[in-house]
């Protein structure tokens, strides 16, 4: 996958290992530990194959490794707004269930895993792409305008001053459309890192909004890693 390749190398951390679809985890016949009080599990489609997400069953299950950690130097580790703009969802885990049942399972959404590839590597939530930060930040490159068609947008050419205007006045849908950009098909995206204390899924909203991708097909997964593993959900290692 090209976007492992993407994006500029950070200083590497210590590794601990993630609860991956490898291990084997102490399910209950009945699935006492649920995903909500009515879902005991979902499948989700990842690098072709189709992944049980569901929770650890082992009710004396503690988060280990570096995701248990609750300080980090600040910066570049400091706590993210709830919010990354306005006009943009922030969603939890029950809302990210749901988008797996139905827009990514449906091909109208794209979950983004948007660390650099060296986090991506070590284990990802099911059904995620790594297009990290540095890529959708990086506004107007080569790579920016790959990620942006994988999306659903189309690059409009030139576009007549007076079609433009007609567009502003609202004489002509401009719903979707930049200068430069027409994102009327484009996918809904959910973007998520490492937690709370990451940066890069903001940054990469914040790109996407500079180039006029709709706010409205945007979403935040705040918690991120770090609180998908809290959950003892499942995780898996791209090619394994």
């Amino acid at each position: 996958m090209k976007w492992l390749y993407y994006g500029t190398l950070v200083a590497l951390v210590s590794f601990f290992p993630l609860q991956s679809i490898s291990d084997e985890l102490q399910v209950g016949k009945e699935m006492d530990i649920k995903l909500t009080s009515d879902k005991p599990y979902l499948h989700v489609i990842h690098e072709g194959k189709s992944v049980k997400v569901q929770r650890v069953q082992d009710p004396e299950y503690v988060l280990k490794g570096y995701y248990a950690k609750t300080a980090r130097k600040c910066p570049p580790f400091c706590l993210q707004p709830m919010q990354v703009d306005s006009s943009v969802a922030t969603i939890g885990e029950v809302e990210l269930f749901d988008f797996m049942e139905t827009k990514f399972r449906d091909g109208k959404g794209i979950l983004i895993d948007a660390r650099t590839p060296e986090w991506f590597e070590r284990g990802t939530i099911p059904g995620s792409i790594n297009i990290p930060f540095t890529v959708l930040s990086k506004v107007g490159t080569a790579e920016n305008d790959d990620a942006l068609k994988l999306f659903g947008g189309r690059l409009r050419g030139e576009v007549g001053s007076i079609s433009r205007k007609l567009e502003e006045m609202g004489i002509i849908n401009s719903e979707g459309k930049t200068d430069t950009w027409d994102f009327t098909n484009a996918k809904e995206l959910v973007l998520w890192c490492n937690g709370p204390e990451c940066g890069q899924s903001p940054r990469a909203i914040k790109g996407l909004l500079s180039v006029g991708y709709p706010a409205n097909k945007i979403f935040y997964y705040r918690g991120g890693m770090q609180m998908w593993q809290l959950w003892g959900l499942t995780t898996v290692v791209p090619g394994e």
